[in-house]
């Protein structure tokens, strides 16, 4: 936070106060942004030649600088990407009506002949569950492990924050009551559902009204399904396959981005090759794209394919290996495309807030992320789904290329000129650019209208090391944008704020 304050007033006060290796500019070109962000732009001339051409921006951009006496370096050797289109508008949007309507239509796409269970009920521990767990704790505790779960000591007391023994004899004691089988509770996915909570020895009921906690059994497999728009105005659903393979229920396993596991090196990393990763998903890139585009098109949301990495099912919360691997799938991005031109999908979720005491509700981006593996749908995760309004600008006016690079070149000394204090050194290795569509918004007006304008991100990873920790990322998977300027204005549009 102090980092985000800090490069906002830089950049709006025009204040250059830094030193290094090559001289800082002494007139700031980054404008101040805020409401006037949200406006409307100037419309330009049609042309005939494309906006590469017109920006005058190459096909590949290298350029490698040092700062801060050696400790920070910007190494920018990147593909150069635009849309193939000669111009490029500005539209309205607002976050789509979240309705039943909405919850039927990711309910139908995903679920088609499902039946739908209540959550709260579905994973009632039986007698069985409790007995297969007594039976593996006591396992670990025969062979002298007492901190199966790893939760570390307790450094006041000196003792497991984990007791192997009373979470014995709890579950022996729940066992005596528990029942034989779970009795499902068939409902429809919607807002408004009841359901038993248990307060002490005293069983309250609770309505959802702004969320949903389900389970869907298929015939490709049974699924959690959550919606929660308790953070109106987003909206979160998330899908994900029951795992039946768990070494360990309850250890903690999750699905992993390729790009982590084969783009960093370091501590907690150890790459793994592609041949890897295509063995472990068990079917071709072809056929789960076409499995993924099925289930999306069924939204009818206009979502299309912007691009895809390897996916991996980890065990465990020690480090990446082969043998922490239990499953693999492909990753699919799915965005909207407007004449051409697509909404530039990044790890950024945006909807941060610059003070965290501020009584904001933030809006998060659009996103559709798909998993598949060899037996299907493994993970869905959709946030926040744009209804596109008007055209607000026609052909709007854009920077040229080297105007855009001499701001970036400037900001991404600025915003990391504190970098010395917490790293012995910092390299950024930038490998992509690309022009694309990014949503602004002013959260003190308005939290679910903005605008769609073109945006250059710069895409990347760096190299650091910090307190004798080395961590390595090439930048070549990236998603992760580590520079975002409004292609009109020339303004920074912070990812994780989303303005």
């Amino acid at each position: 936070m102090k980092r985000k304050q800090m490069i906002m007033i830089l950049a709006g006060l025009c204040i250059s106060i830094l030193a290094g290796c090559q001289k800082t500019p002494e007139d700031a070109i980054v404008k101040e942004k805020g409401a006037s962000s949200i406006k409307k732009y100037q419309s330009t001339e049609t042309k005939e030649t494309s906006l590469r051409e017109t920006l005058k921006a190459p096909e590949r951009y290298t350029n490698k600088a040092t700062y801060e006496n050696g400790v920070l370096v910007i190494d920018t050797d990147a593909e150069v990407i635009l849309p193939e289109v000669s111009s490029i508008n500005t539209y309205e949007v607002s976050a789509k009506e979240v309705n039943q309507d909405l919850i039927d239509s990711v309910t139908e796409a995903f679920f088609e002949g499902g039946k739908f269970y209540s959550g709260f009920t579905y994973y009632d521990m039986t007698k069985a569950d409790y007995q297969e767990d007594i039976t593996r704790l006591k396992k670990y505790k025969a062979e002298g492990n007492m901190d199966p779960y790893e939760m570390g000591v307790n450094e006041e007391t000196g003792e497991l924050f984990f007791n192997i023994d009373e979470m014995i004899a709890r579950d022996e004691e729940n066992m005596k009551t528990a029942p034989e089988e779970v009795t499902k509770e068939e409902v429809k996915p919607s807002f408004g559902l009841e359901h038993w909570e248990s307060k002490g020895e005293e069983a309250i009921k609770q309505v959802d009204e702004d969320s949903f906690s389900g389970v869907a059994e298929t015939e490709q497999g049974i699924y959690d399904y959550k919606i929660n728009y308790t953070l109106a105005p987003d909206i979160d659903i998330k899908i994900s396959k029951n795992r039946e393979d768990l070494r360990d229920p309850k250890e903690f396993s999750t699905w992993m981005e390729g790009e982590y596991v084969r783009g960093s090196e370091g501590d907690s990393y150890n790459k793994l090759s592609e041949d890897f990763l295509k063995e472990k998903a068990g079917l071709s890139y072809e056929e789960a794209e076409k499995l993924a585009r099925e289930k999306v098109d069924k939204l009818g949301w206009d979502l299309d394919v912007y691009g895809w990495d390897y996916a991996v099912y980890k065990e465990g919360e020690g480090e990446v290996t082969e043998d922490s691997i239990l499953d693999g799938g492909y990753l699919f991005h799915f965005t909207k495309i407007l004449d051409d031109v697509p909404i530039t999908y990044t790890a950024s979720y945006g909807g941060g807030l610059e003070d965290m005491d501020s009584t904001l509700e933030p809006w998060s981006y659009e996103r559709c992320d798909v998993i598949v593996g060899e037996d299907g749908i493994q993970k869905v995760e959709i946030y926040n789904p744009y209804e596109i309004g008007k055209v607000q600008t026609e052909n709007v006016k854009l920077m040229d290329f080297d105007s855009i690079i001499k701001i970036y070149e400037q900001m991404m000394e600025v915003s990391n000129a504190d970098i010395a204090e917490f790293e012995k050194n910092r390299t950024f290795h930038i490998k992509k650019i690309t022009l694309g569509y990014s949503r602004i918004y002013d959260p003190n007006t308005d939290n679910d209208t903005g605008l769609l304008v073109p945006v250059w991100d710069f895409f990347g990873g760096f190299d650091t090391e910090m307190d004798g920790v080395t961590e390595k990322r090439s930048g070549v998977y990236s998603t992760q944008s580590h520079m975002t300027i409004n292609a009109i204005d020339g303004t920074i549009i912070d990812r994780e704020l989303g303005y």
